[in-house]
């Protein structure tokens, strides 16, 4: 797929990541009530990001997508297995469901930055932790000890992981939009 230029210096804001199935975000929702002013992502949010690219030009783009499509990696499950949070600076700035170890998705997450390199993007520098982020949480957000000791065995169906999308974010005023821009598969 071909990033056709908005205007003469498009930029667009991409991110790698695996969509959950119908069922585990169904569960995943289920979860989303219990803490003041915590703001839960909605369905079309849920996803476990491989690798965030950020905002990159037309040219990257498609260096980008033609190299994740050289991508192999065989299918797998996943399994969510609880509950955490994201802190900076001693506060929790983010709510999201664990995954349990996985070494085919540790695989498929190397290639991808492997991609990603190869298209030239700067390497990845933060330690991939496989989540699915449930809410973003700021200075006004109620107490977490209650609903992290009642979600924390969270569980869900079985996840079985047979490709991976680019995506492109766009801010808007009720937060980000994902737009699937290629789907590309796994091998069975």
């Amino acid at each position: 797929m071909q990033f056709r230029a908005r205007i003469v210096l498009a930029m667009h804001r991409l991110f790698v990541a695996l969509r959950p199935p119908e069922p585990v975000r169904d569960a995943l929702i289920d979860t989303m009530e219990g803490v003041e002013a915590a703001r839960w992502q909605g369905d079309e949010q849920l996803h476990l990001t491989l690798r965030w690219v950020g905002e990159v030009d037309s040219d990257v783009a498609n260096d980008l997508a033609d190299a994740l499509s050289s991508v192999r990696a065989p299918a797998f499950d996943l399994t969510v297995r609880g509950v955490g949070t994201f802190a900076k600076k001693g506060r929790a700035k983010a709510i999201w469901a664990d995954i349990a170890p996985c070494e085919e998705l540790a695989i498929l997450q190397r290639r991808v930055e492997r991609a990603c390199r190869a298209a030239g993007l700067d390497p990845e520098t933060r330690k991939f932790v496989p989540h699915v982020t449930l809410a973003r949480l700021n200075t006004s957000t109620g107490p977490l000890d209650h609903w992290l000791a009642i979600q924390g065995r969270l569980g869900a169906p079985e996840w079985p992981v047979d490709g991976f999308v680019l995506y492109e974010s766009h801010l808007g005023e009720g937060g980000s939009i994902y737009e699937p821009v290629m789907r590309y598969t796994l091998d069975k």
